[in-house]
């Protein structure tokens, strides 16, 4: 079935949870990963997943279909993943260990992470980025989103992104060779 066809699901009450159901099957992968590429954790990511779609059904009436549903829910998963970091880091305010510390620490014994030591030291370098470039980063990088998307989803210039992108490059390219 089409977005389309969901989103005019989504209107009418009576099929509004089945359209819904099927919209969170159809988007649930992508949007874990793009959390999954912020918090690290897998355990993280699903209940920064999970409160996506809770967000998103409480808000459901308020979507108006001016942007494509995938936009609007990618921007909410923004949202809770960036509130998810900011609480993770108040709550890790009075330790001593590092927030990226404790996220790498965390990634390199998930038992579903599958990287090495390469990997590890690029998501070291990739957790060094402020959370917003490390966003832009991810969406440009891993999914290859185009910036007229990221515009939408994000609430900032294309100009301005594909900046963001080009100095996340250069502090990971910077990053990656400083730890050799």
């Amino acid at each position: 079935m089409q977005e389309s066809e969901l989103i005019a699901q989504l209107k009418d009450e009576s099929t509004q949870s089945q359209a819904f159901s099927a919209l969170i099957k159809k988007y649930q992968e992508q949007v874990y990963w793009l959390i999954r590429k912020m918090v690290l954790s897998h355990d993280d990511a699903n209940d920064v997943l999970q409160n996506t779609f809770l967000h998103a059904w409480k808000g459901i009436k308020t979507f108006r279909g001016d942007a494509k549903f995938s936009t609007w829910l990618y921007r909410i998963a923004v949202n809770e993943t960036f509130t998810f970091l900011a609480n993770a880091e108040l709550k890790n305010a009075n330790n001593m260990t590092d927030l990226e510390d404790i996220m790498v620490q965390n990634l390199a014994s998930d038992e579903y992470f599958e990287g090495d030591e390469l990997q590890i030291k690029f998501q070291k370098a990739i957790l060094s980025l402020p959370p917003k470039q490390r966003m832009v980063f991810n969406m440009k990088y891993f999914e290859d989103k185009k910036y007229e998307e990221m515009e939408e989803i994000l609430g900032t210039s294309v100009g301005a992104l594909k900046a963001s992108y080009h100095h996340a490059v250069k502090k990971i390219e910077s990053y990656v060779l400083m730890e050799d």
